[in-house]
């Protein structure tokens, strides 16, 4: 089997990037579909506007309803046929981003995708994770190519919540150890083929990066200010983690994530945080050493990223939840089984306990 090194085509992250949208769409169409939030254009639409005006473009702007489901897709399929456009542009967040490329995909159509905050690996991928129209997990719907461009303006990301950015982080600090799981089984990966070097390479510069920044980069951010550590995290967020993730696979973190989908309780949390959760699992599954685990625990209690079932919004974690979860992330064909032993959903239900308790003793510390 071959090794498989896949990327977007171009990636470019700087300040005041939202002014030259326009000028950058035109390389790709004449009529662009611009998906965005009711919000988004609030915050944005002058800009977007400005900026397709100066490249004498035509653009339509289309809300997105707020779930990346086959529902939505299809509808604004039909949008880019009823308005002739030829180009898609997701701006905004993670399901804004999937829902586009996936609207790319099914009309043959490139691709921009313009992230208004860090809050996942998602932009860069040739992959759409698709859920119910309810929020539930339902398929990864994997796609012929990476986005043509991912633009990041550092400006309006560097002012969203803080929250969104601690978020991606928790997102990325599973792309190293799932990569790692990966080389161990020697599975295949989302790019369709073996682990590369290069893919590797950039998994732990993704976690060195974290590790280094990811604190300051939070306090900065509190303080309203875009920092060079800041600029690292936003690139490790959505560039390191996006290619580690996708070259160099997922495994139990991701699958764990998508089981705590079933769960209402959880419906509140953000994706990157329940990865981080799904992170802390399935080091508890490869019974990684003490002092690995604590710098991981550490690092998640200093950002403020859950480490226990009720900081995810589980205040009764029975059995038959925490098995629900289990056997949801066991799903036949979901990434937990790259990981280089047997899981079991009885494997993954004691995880989630341990990683818990670990959890609950790490925050024990702070009183």
């Amino acid at each position: 089997m071959s090794k498989i090194f896949i990327s977007p085509s171009r990636y470019v992250q700087g300040p005041g990037e939202m002014n030259h949208v326009g000028e950058y769409a035109k390389r790709y169409g004449n009529k662009a579909l611009i998906i965005i939030s009711r919000g988004g254009y609030k915050r944005s639409g002058e800009q977007i506007e400005a900026s397709f005006a100066d490249a004498k473009m035509d653009f339509v702007f289309d809300y997105f309803n707020g779930e990346c489901c086959m529902t939505e897709i299809k509808r604004l399929e039909g949008v880019v046929r009823e308005k002739q456009c030829d180009v898609i542009i997701g701006i905004g967040g993670g399901k804004i981003f999937d829902t586009a490329k996936a609207v790319a995909y099914y009309t043959d159509h490139p691709v921009i995708i313009c992230p208004t905050i860090a809050s996942t690996d998602a932009p860069c991928s040739a992959l759409s994770v698709i859920y119910t129209d309810q929020g539930q997990f339902e398929d990864y719907l994997y796609l012929k190519a990476n986005p043509n461009l991912v633009m990041m303006d550092t400006t309006i990301i560097s002012k969203s919540p803080v929250r969104l950015t601690v978020s991606g982080m928790g997102d990325a600090l599973a792309t190293y150890f799932e990569a790692r799981a990966c080389q161990r089984s020697d599975a295949l990966t989302c790019a369709g083929g073996k682990v590369t070097q290069a893919a590797m390479a950039m998994a732990e510069l993704c976690f060195d990066t974290l590790m280094e920044n990811g604190i300051k980069a939070k306090i900065a951010l509190e303080a309203g200010a875009c920092t060079p550590a800041v600029e690292k995290i936003i690139e490790a967020n959505t560039l390191l983690s996006g290619i580690g993730f996708e070259s160099a696979g997922l495994a139990g973190a991701h699958a764990i994530h998508n089981g705590l989908t079933v769960l209402e309780d959880c419906h509140l949390m953000y994706h990157g945080e329940k990865v981080a959760f799904g992170t802390l699992t399935q080091l508890v599954m490869e019974d990684v050493d003490a002092d690995e685990l604590d710098e991981i625990l550490d690092f998640c209690v200093q950002l403020g990223l859950p480490v226990t079932l009720k900081q995810l919004g589980i205040e009764n974690a029975s059995p038959e939840k925490i098995m629900a979860v289990a056997k949801a992330a066991c799903a036949e064909n979901d990434t937990i089984h790259n990981m280089p032993f047997e899981v079991t959903p009885e494997l993954v239900k004691n995880a989630i306990y341990a990683a818990d308790a670990y959890g609950r003793q790490a925050l024990s510390f702070l009183k």
